[in-house]
């Protein structure tokens, strides 16, 4: 899909976490310029739980300095940032029930849908699997 033509695109934790990560240079590679085509373009979506995932995977895993990341969070706040209230919590426990998915999956996947999101960017879920009319892409295939 060209970068003229992208919709709004959900972006899992570890497309950020990839980013910095510097051990696998075709997944940083890869994760830094969805970043960007989705910054320019104004077409990615984050959650609360995203950049809560972020800072604590990359302080603990790689040892990023905790400034860095909060930084790193205000940035990666610029995206939209999507909310849940108690309905969206709700919804997700509904899609853990009857998907089979973790409850923070099914969070995200509630998510997605909610910001109009026809994508979550993810290495976590199936690839090419279909949750409540949001479809599941991973990006390092």
């Amino acid at each position: 899909m060209s970068a003229d033509r992208m919709s709004r695109t959900f972006l899992d934790t570890n497309i950020l976490v990839y980013a910095d990560d510097g051990s696998n240079l075709a997944k940083q590679r890869k994760a830094l310029n969805l970043l960007k085509e989705h910054r320019t373009q104004r077409t990615g979506v984050v959650s609360l739980q995203v950049l809560q995932e972020y800072f604590v995977a990359v302080t603990r895993k790689l040892h990023l300095d905790a400034e860095i990341a909060r930084n790193k969070v205000e940035i990666y706040a610029r995206f939209d940032v999507a909310e849940p209230s108690v309905n969206d919590i709700l919804a997700a426990i509904d899609l853990h029930r009857l998907h089979g998915l973790s409850f923070w999956d099914a969070l995200m996947l509630r998510m997605a849908k909610q910001t109009g999101c026809r994508v979550l960017l993810s290495e976590d879920l199936q690839h090419g699997g279909m949750v409540d009319g949001v479809g599941i892409v991973n990006p390092f295939l």
